[in-house]
């Protein structure tokens, strides 16, 4: 059985607005089939926590050179463009 797909999740302190997006892709992965492991953080706290992780997800700037795939986006808080921003990781899920 394959193994879940892990995001982490983060934002500037890893409380509200990382919460909302973790649920939301959660939610809508569930629903296009891809099973995800959802884990927040702070922004500042991603280097240290990606070894494992096959996606970053943020609301917020993360330093350039983390080796995964990075989709930075506010479209969870503002609406605009969600469709598209689920679709983005649906696909870097499904590689």
């Amino acid at each position: 059985m394959p193994r879940n797909k892990v995001v982490l999740v983060a934002c500037g302190t890893a409380v509200a607005t990382s919460t909302v997006v973790a649920n939301a892709i959660e939610e809508e992965m569930r629903e296009r089939g891809i099973a995800v492991d959802i884990r927040q953080c702070k922004a500042t706290e991603v280097p240290g926590l990606i070894d494992d992780v096959d996606l970053v997800v943020s609301t917020t700037p993360v330093p350039p050179d983390l080796d995964k795939p990075v989709i930075t986006t506010l479209a969870f808080l503002t609406g605009i463009g969600k469709a598209e921003v689920l679709d983005k990781i649906e696909a870097a899920l499904r590689e």
